[in-house]
Parts: structure tokens; C-alpha cells; sequence
């Protein structure tokens, strides 16, 4: 961490084609080796998809979709005494983001017999429904802290 100064946030461009910050984030997630282009290409396909399969605003659907899938609470390994205990800690809204996001590109690259946009769409839709394994995933994490509950006084 920085001692001298706070490291200034930087503003996020937005998406040029539906002017939104949320789909920005999504391309940047999904780009791998700074090829934008194509995750653009994959980003605009899956919502299409989204459009041409749910006949709702793709915009909404993947708004709601994310915030189905973010973490409220994670567990963090804090060592006390020799002994390493799991601490429940709830999760700032940034990090939230990223793990749903980089949640949906693993499970999106995962899926095999389809394409990426295909792919994006389902796992989009799926956690619209509160279903697939971003939820999943998500879930897994919650029950992980509800269990450790026990260790919420050594959080930090």
C-alpha cells in the first residue's frame, strides 16, 4: 500500500455503442491478450443472443444477471496464534464486480460445444434466472462464510 498518497481512481470509459459503464466492464473482462476486438465482437454477439432469446431489454437482463451473481460475503484466511482460521468478511462493491465478472468469463469459456457469444448469452441468462453456475459458485461462497461464521470475530 501506498504511504505517501491515495491512489486516485481512475475513470472507467464507457461503452461507445449502448453508452453504458456495465458493458465496458464486461468487454474488459472478457478480453484476453489485449484483443478488445474481439471481445467486443463476443460482448455485442451475446446481446443479440440475450435479445433474440429472452425478447427483453439485453441491457436489463445483464444488469440484473450480474448483480445475481456478485458476492455479499467471502471467506479470507487470517492467522491468529499460530493457527489459521477462516474469517467471513463482506466483500467492497468493486471487488464484487470483479469476481462475478471474471465468475462468468471462466464458466462462458468453460462451456464447450458453442461459441463464446453463445456461451456469454447463456451464462448470462442463466444467472438472469437465478440459475448455472455462476450462481452456483456464488452460492458455494456464501455457504463457505455461513459455515466459518463462527470465526467473525477475528475479522480485521
Amino acid at each position: 500500500m501506498a504511504r505517501r498518497r491515495r491512489a486516485v481512481k481512475r475513470v472507467a470509459p464507457i461503452d461507445p455503442r449502448f453508452n453504458s459503464e456495465l458493458v465496458a466492464r464486461v468487454i474488459r473482462a472478457l478480453m484476453r491478450s489485449g484483443k478488445k476486438t474481439t471481445a467486443e465482437r463476443i460482448v455485442y454477439g451475446a446481446i443479440e443472443e440475450i435479445q433474440l432469446k429472452t425478447g427483453k431489454d439485453p441491457l436489463e437482463v445483464m444488469d440484473r444477471a450480474i448483480s445475481n451473481m456478485k458476492p455479499k460475503v467471502e471467506v479470507k484466511s487470517r492467522r491468529v496464534g499460530g493457527t489459521t482460521y477462516p474469517v467471513p468478511v463482506e466483500i467492497r462493491p468493486g471487488r464484487q464486480m470483479s469476481l462475478a465478472l471474471r465468475w462468468m468469463a471462466q464458466y462462458a469459456a468453460g462451456r464447450r460445444g458453442m461459441s463464446m457469444p453463445k456461451a456469454v448469452a447463456a451464462e448470462l441468462i442463466d444467472a438472469f434466472n437465478d440459475q448455472g453456475n455462476v450462481i452456483k459458485k456464488r452460492d458455494d461462497v456464501h455457504r463457505m462464510a455461513q459455515a466459518n461464521k463462527a470465526f467473525a470475530h477475528y475479522a480485521w
